[in-house]
């Protein structure tokens, strides 16, 4: 708490606080003074006095002690500690984007590491982060589709929504994209944008939904929306898990594919198709889009301060009114 509190803190007069160095000299020359004080009276044993230590000896170091948090505090108050609050204020024209994912079984092979499904929420993250003008939403599909996050400029919300995508979240499997696509329009299609844009991720194999991919790209059409699609696999040959009647099994399996569907769908629409055949390429094609699809916006930053000394100039003047009244009261030292 005390660490979060001081990264928001800056100093009015950073000057002032070199001047902490010198209780630290004054620390050193009471060390050094107090070792050097001698009995006024010398004797050769003190075998035959009793152990007699009273409070007012325990606590004859106190006075310092309070002196030296006082004259902290006091420097700290001088250097005015202020607690600085940022708020940005965005004009011009946003882009509406929605990120759909396929999160159907096929998104959990391993030619991606750790898979498909998590390096492309890796990825599409660092992409969110790169639209701070933008509107944001996330649709997710397999069999069904399903909105994760309506089109926001809460982007903690949008990098939460993808962090919590699962394979299997919708339970029925398939690979929906007509669906998909369908579910991310209709997040859209109310905006006012004049960009409008799903960057639609899947490994492009189409069986199980009740909207065809042709009717969704007509709807995108409609409303003015381009699609981008990436398909995200490679050709390659993987060990999968076969259940048979003499147990599981491990065969050779080849990942479909199917590039043509998505070539059309981004052709049709006004968008690009990409493929993205490892992680590192995948990168580059959020940079890619992110280069295409430009944000005309201005980021005004504005800077709030609220001062924090008061507290540390009561704390300090408190500590030396304290250490005074002990020095001349009881722990005042008689010659």
């Amino acid at each position: 708490m005390l660490y979060n509190w001081y990264k928001h803190i800056e100093f009015a007069y950073p000057w002032v606080l070199p001047l902490l160095l010198a209780i630290l000299y004054m620390i050193y020359w009471y060390l050094k003074n107090n070792q050097q004080q001698s009995a006024s009276l010398t004797v050769t044993t003190v075998h035959f006095l009793p152990r007699t230590f009273s409070w007012k000896v325990r606590l004859r170091h106190l006075p310092f002690v309070l002196r030296c948090m006082a004259l902290t505090a006091l420097i700290i108050a001088l250097a005015r500690p202020q607690l600085k609050f940022t708020e940005q204020q965005t004009d011009g024209d946003g882009i509406d984007i929605v990120l759909c994912f396929d999160i159907s079984g096929s998104m959990t092979e391993r030619d991606f590491q750790p898979n498909r499904l998590e390096a492309s929420k890796e990825v599409a993250a660092a992409f969110v982060r790169n639209r701070p003008g933008d509107r944001i939403g996330v649709t997710i599909f397999s069999s069904q589709s399903f909105t994760m996050c309506p089109i926001t400029t809460d982007h903690n919300t949008v990098l939460a929504q993808i962090n919590n995508i699962q394979s299997g979240y919708l339970q029925d499997e398939g690979t929906a994209i007509g669906s998909g696509i369908a579910t991310s329009v209709d997040r859209l299609r109310d905006s006012k944008s004049k960009s409008k844009i799903i960057v639609l991720l899947t490994d492009g194999v189409d069986f199980g939904g009740r909207i065809p991919p042709d009717i969704a790209k007509d709807m995108a059409k409609t409303f003015g929306i381009k699609v981008y699609t990436i398909g995200v696999g490679s050709n390659k040959e993987v060990d999968v898990e076969v259940q048979s009647a003499f147990g599981t099994t491990t065969q050779r399996k080849k990942l479909e594919f199917n590039e043509g569907l998505l070539k059309n769908i981004a052709d049709e629409t006004g968008g690009q198709y990409f493929h993205a055949t490892d992680k590192d390429a995948l990168m580059k094609i959020y940079e890619s889009i992110n280069q295409l699809e430009k944000t005309k916006v201005q980021v005004t930053t504005y800077n709030r301060y609220t001062d924090e000394y008061f507290w540390f100039l009561v704390a300090g003047l408190g500590l030396l009114l304290l250490e005074t009244t002990l020095r001349l009261t009881v722990l005042k030292k008689f010659p």
